[in-house]
């Protein structure tokens, strides 16, 4: 059973929910490798919905917990050094390095004779000089969704997977070209003089490289038996009797799932007889994703590349901001000279848009600061240090994933009505849960410029579950009869239930407006959004229990310290 919070954003979950088909996780094969299988037996019968039921309806997610007082993040040891200039100005880590050097020149580690280990060198094809057309006709190569990622990785851990990854050497060299393409020898190349090199494979530079590329590596892995998934062409399956492979791809970054690990074994070796791949083992950093796995579920986050963005940005010894942007805040092109030079905090907001991979409260923030990249003024800049300034308050914090939680989406959706004051549109904001995992959330603002609440926000009341559960129309929504009778139709069939809730309880609101310090942060730990203190990187920590819906600590140090651990 699927749950809608206040909204039916079901064009956006069709295809999530067929992904989780894709895995085959309503076969019956595969629960047996699922705890509490029967949540997801299959669709059930229609449920009334009425005052009293929705009165008396325990919802997922949306009981606030006993928070204790929030305390900022106590940093249990000095910032690492980023370069030798930096350690050098400390006394323990000057004693570091010259205990580490000694150490060497006594095992004789090296001769210090000034030679270079290994060199390397890349051949590139001018591929600037390419005609549309001529030298190539297609140039698009998918890449995997940063959905499908979150939903790998959670049903992962869910079905206690171990996740590899591997890594393809020379990708871009394996593909084939359709097309006929000459290229100057290099230089120190020799050939006959008047010839040219007629390329059989890709190279690097050219348009199609990727493309190329990515036909290649999906021709193979059909070969090998494993069936593509139509709705994420990056991610493909292959049912074994010792359970389902799952793999996911990213260019020439790979993951493998499996609850065999000599089913991870046997894709690998058929993956390097084919290309020849470098084996990095249980994924740990994918994408710039730091991933931690262990018994209890996995995590993940983007803890060094939060550090790099306060770095850049100067703001090390900053102040830390309770919220991402403060309260009350009206952004607009208009509210002061435009500045000139863009490129820095154009490449900020795409460096914050890229971190709301992990971290969904900023989501809305990035998505408010992203809008003037092209009318950039003093108050824009402002805000985007101060998210930065929030985020040296939550380096640590991102999702975790626990073992053994249930496969049942629900989804809640709000929207506003006209809050962008330069074009007067209307912002939609949604998340999507798997079990307590969060795995899908988007702050967007609509197309449609609405001059009336309910035509355009048809998911935003009671008058849209009563749409659904009657059979009515008149005048204004008809332009949304297509939508509301797929709603319609997967409601009779007991696949989506609707309910209304409560302002107070609507994640959704996270992802379209702003808070206050402790309704932020209030909503954030009804998301199952932990923080992982820097310990627990280094092995200090020991985890406990970690639900949206627990409301005791997640993790403890190994020395009873409390204050080393900050749960939100």
């Amino acid at each position: 059973m699927l749950h809608f919070m206040n909204t039916f954003f079901l064009f956006s979950l069709c295809p999530l929910f067929l992904l989780l088909q894709n895995l085959s996780l309503f076969s019956t094969h595969e629960l047996d490798h699922v705890p509490n299988s029967t949540d997801i037996a299959g669709p059930t019968p229609p449920i009334p919905v009425t005052a009293e039921s929705m009165s008396t309806a325990t919802l997922p997610l949306n009981a606030v917990p006993d928070l204790p007082p929030r305390r900022p993040l106590r940093q249990t040891k000095p910032p690492e050094p980023r370069c030798y200039k930096e350690a050098q100005g400390s006394k323990e880590w000057g004693e570091a390095m010259k205990q580490e050097l000694d150490a060497l020149e006594k095992n004789d580690t090296w001769e210090a004779d000034g030679s270079i280990y290994r060199h390397k060198a890349r051949l590139v094809a001018k591929g600037y000089n390419q005609v549309a057309g001529v030298d190539y006709v297609d140039k698009f190569s998918p890449v995997a969704k940063a959905v499908t990622v979150r939903v790998f990785l959670a049903l992962a851990s869910s079905y206690s997977w171990p996740v590899h990854q591997v890594d393809i050497n020379n990708a871009f060299l394996h593909g084939f070209l359709d097309e006929d393409i000459y290229m100057q020898a290099p230089a120190g190349y020799f050939v006959p003089k008047g010839h040219v090199c007629k390329l059989k494979r890709s190279l690097y530079g050219l348009k199609q490289a990727s493309r190329q590329w990515n036909l290649e590596l999906t021709s193979k892995l059909l070969a090998f038996g494993f069936l593509q998934s139509a709705h994420d062409h990056c991610l493909f399956i292959k049912p074994t009797d010792a359970g389902l492979i799952a793999l996911l791809v990213y260019v020439d970054d790979i993951l493998i799932a499996c609850i065999s690990e000599s089913k991870i074994t046997e894709v690998k070796d058929f993956l390097h007889s084919a290309f020849t791949i470098k084996d990095l083992g249980p994924a740990k950093y994918f994408l710039g994703l730091e991933i931690a796995q262990s018994s209890s579920g996995t995590s993940i986050t983007q803890h060094k590349f939060i550090i790099d963005i306060i770095s850049d940005t100067g703001l090390q010894s900053a102040r830390p901001a309770s919220s991402p942007l403060p309260l009350g805040l009206k952004l607009s092109a208009h509210d002061s000279l435009p500045l000139s030079d863009v490129e820095p905090y154009r490449r900020l907001v795409g460096r914050l848009l890229y971190l709301s991979f992990t971290l969904p409260g900023i989501s809305f923030r990035a998505q408010q600061l992203s809008q003037y990249v092209h009318a950039l003024c003093c108050i824009h800049i402002d805000g985007a240090m101060h998210l930065v300034r929030y985020l040296k308050d939550c380096p640590e914090r991102g999702l975790f994933f626990p073992a053994s939680n249930s496969l049942s989406l629900t989804a809640y959706c709000d929207a506003d009505w006209a809050s962008c004051t330069d074009s007067r549109r209307s912002l939609t904001g949604y998340c999507i849960f798997l079990g307590n995992d969060l795995v899908s959330w988007k702050t967007k603002k609509q197309t449609p410029v609405a001059r009336l609440l309910f035509p355009l926000l048809f998911h935003d009341n009671q008058a849209a579950i009563d749409i659904v559960a009657n059979q009515f129309f008149h005048e204004r929504p008809k332009h949304l009869e297509i939508d509301c009778h797929l709603v319609r139709d997967k409601f009779k069939a007991g696949f989506v239930l609707p309910l209304h809730i409560s302002g107070v309880d609507q994640l959704a609101d996270i992802f379209m407006k702003s808070f206050s310090g402790s309704q932020f942060f209030s909503l954030l730990s009804k998301m199952g959004f932990v923080s992982f203190p820097q310990v627990h990187l280094e092995g200090g920590l020991k985890r406990i229990s970690c639900s949206a819906m627990d409301d005791t600590s997640c993790y403890k140090v190994e020395d009873d310290n409390p204050d080393d651990v900050v749960l939100y």
